[in-house]
């Protein structure tokens, strides 16, 4: 995979493109999801710019990528990683992280690659899930008066991750 400068529009789109094919395809829905949330334009990026990245994007995992007997390419969690790491800022983390779980909501479906995705990214940047503003905040984060066992209510996670899909 090329590099991309450190915490720059590029890196983040990359990732970006990393979230819309998580699940192995763009939907329309994750395409609206974008242009509605003017989600180019929060990453500094217009449409042509973005084209270009995730055509880059789409040569590097041609050239990188395991091959399953189906066809589909997949990145490996070490090379997840290294496009991760080119997004160190935190507050640029949370930014893209948001994105990230739009686009993965968008078909109202998780799929597996998808939640590996976010559940990665969660702990390769040091974030937690219930942590996020209320917008992308899974129900099982809110605050309950109803304690789940010793104490803790059902917004209390321990600090590990957890996402479902369903």
């Amino acid at each position: 995979m090329r590099k991309y400068t450190q915490n720059s529009p590029e890196a983040g789109a990359r990732v970006v493109a990393l979230a819309l094919m998580a699940d192995g395809a763009i939907e329309r829905s994750e395409i609206l999801l974008i242009e509605r949330q003017n989600v180019l334009a929060r990453l500094g990026l217009d449409n042509e710019q973005f084209d270009s990245i995730y055509y880059e994007y789409c040569t590097d995992m041609l050239a990188s990528a395991q091959r399953h007997a189906s066809g589909r390419l997949e990145l490996d969690k070490r090379g997840i990683k290294a496009l991760l790491d080119e997004i160190s800022d935190p507050v640029l983390q949370k930014k893209i992280l948001h994105i990230m779980l739009d686009i993965v909501n968008a078909d109202h479906r998780l799929t597996a690659g998808e939640a590996s995705l976010i559940a990665l990214a969660l702990e390769h940047w040091n974030m937690d899930l219930c942590g996020m503003s209320e917008s992308s905040v899974p129900r099982h984060c809110l605050p309950s008066e109803t304690p789940i066992h010793r104490g803790s209510t059902a917004g209390s996670t321990g600090g590990s991750h957890h996402v479902a899909s369903g």
